[in-house]
């Protein structure tokens, strides 16, 4: 069961998955933007080069399951799962607050 609470004139009710059509489901999947190229990430390769470039390098003392990278001059970890399919807008948003003013997430078109 999923959809958005409602509150109007004094009563609180559950309205299930609002605005749900196929168009709708498709305009809501994010894509993570490089602000500096303005280029769309597809990709861990692309991935790893720019966040290599901002100072981030490979961890590799923790789980096999995520691929991870970490700054020397923070405390920062982030934390990826291997397969890119499951990259989605949890681990983005991640990264954008690790990262201010690098990375803008967005609905993809």
């Amino acid at each position: 069961m999923s959809g958005v609470w409602v509150f109007k004139n004094g009563v609180i009710r559950l309205v299930e998955n609002p605005n749900q059509s196929g168009s709708d489901t498709h305009s809501r999947r994010k894509v993570m933007v490089y602000l500096p190229t303005g280029e769309v990430v597809s990709s861990y390769s692309t991935l790893e080069q720019i966040l290599q470039s901002l100072g981030w390098e490979r961890y590799f003392g923790g789980d096999t399951d995520l691929l991870q990278f970490h700054k020397r001059s923070s405390i920062d970890l982030i934390s990826l799962p291997r397969d890119f399919t499951k990259f989605n807008s949890v681990y983005m948003y991640d990264i954008v607050v690790k990262n201010p003013n690098y990375f803008h997430v967005r609905d993809s078109h």
